[in-house]
Formats: C-alpha cells, sequence, structure tokens
C-alpha cells in the first residue's frame, strides 16, 4: 500500500526573497529554491514552502505545526526570531504538548512543539 511520506505546509509571503532570507537568518534554514513567485527553505527534513501572496490576511490565518525533540533547547537558538517577526516564552499546554510560537514577518504562525511526557501523542507507524 503506497503510504505518505512528509507534509510540505504552503504558506503565503508578501516579499518573497525578504521572506526566504528572514527563515535563512533568523530561523536557520536554508534556502533550497527561489523562483520569481515560489521558494523553498528547509531544516533537519522539515521543507516549507512559500507562494507569492500580496493578501497579508491570507497568511494571518495560516499555519504550520512542527515537532520537536528540544523545544526549549530550540528556541533558545531562535531569539532573533523577534526581528521582523514575533516569538512567544515555551508554555505547557492544557492538551498535553510543550510549545511555543513563532510569527514571521508575514503573520504566518509557526508553532513548535514536544509532548510534556517525552512521548508523542500520534506514534509513526510502520506498514
Amino acid at each position: 500500500m503506497a503510504r505518505l511520506l512528509r507534509a510540505c505546509p504552503i504558506l503565503a509571503a508578501a516579499d518573497l526573497p525578504a521572506t526566504l532570507a528572514w527563515y535563512r537568518d533568523k530561523l536557520g534554514f536554508e534556502v533550497k529554491s527561489e523562483y520569481p513567485h515560489y521558494g523553498i527553505v528547509m531544516r533537519d527534513g522539515i521543507e516549507l514552502q512559500f507562494w507569492h501572496c500580496q493578501d497579508r490576511r491570507i497568511a494571518e490565518n495560516t499555519s504550520a505545526y512542527l515537532r520537536a525533540d528540544d523545544v526549549d533547547g530550540l528556541h533558545a537558538t531562535l531569539g532573533a526570531a523577534r526581528e521582523g517577526g514575533h516569538i512567544s516564552e515555551v508554555a505547557d499546554r492544557a492538551w498535553g504538548m510543550r510549545e511555543f510560537y513563532v510569527w514571521d514577518p508575514d503573520g504566518n504562525l509557526l508553532r513548535f512543539g514536544a509532548p510534556v511526557s517525552g512521548e508523542c501523542p500520534a506514534r509513526d507507524e510502520e506498514s
């Protein structure tokens, strides 16, 4: 049976070159592809894609959830996200996840999280 391998969120970007540079310089992603109306960044096997969109409301209503193995450690490395964007504090959530949030300059929300217990609520299954 065919399996899905990974999800690659596609986020809106008003100024694509500036967005890709922000993800590279502030969040440590590598720019993999850059076209006039589309771009791709990658970090630790996580791929984010961006399409050119002038309607900020679309970005402000878009998010991606990224699982991390060390939320606190990751948060400590992303302080530069404050430059042009916003980063929340790390907190334990009622749904059993330890999370923090980053909003990029376009308004896209990245939610970073790990289970508080250290166990993943939704485990990968081999077929």
